[in-house]
């Protein structure tokens, strides 16, 4: 599985940013997609996740503002993350993610940054 993430830049507080990231190769079998982010000296944390079977999980921070959808065409797999009402506490590195059975697959990360 192949993932290439998009969508990161530059926002204003307030502003709004939509992610995407495009799963490529072999996508059948895969449980869930997700969104991580890690800013500057902290974890990486889990942003928000959707299942195979469309279960959906956001952190706290983030319920209200974010929400994860997915697309599925053919072999390609797209999850977007729509990111709303943006602060300065969402600036990080943002990674796409998805297991497949036991394997764990991370895209590269997309910048967001969102300056006051």
């Amino acid at each position: 599985v192949q993932l290439q993430a998009s969508g990161g830049g530059l926002v204003q507080t307030g502003g709004s940013l939509r992610l995407s990231c495009a799963a490529s190769g072999t996508t059948g079998g895969i449980k869930s997609m997700a969104w991580y982010r890690q800013a500057p000296g902290k974890q990486r944390e889990l942003v928000a996740s959707i299942s195979a079977g469309g279960h959906i999980d956001y952190i706290d921070s983030v319920k209200g503002r974010f929400t994860i959808s997915r697309v599925n065409a053919n072999a390609k797999k797209t999850v977007y993350l729509q990111m709303n009402d943006l602060r300065s506490e969402d600036t990080a590195l943002y990674y796409c993610n998805s297991v497949r059975g036991t394997v764990v697959y991370w895209g590269q990360g997309t910048l967001v940054t969102v300056s006051s």
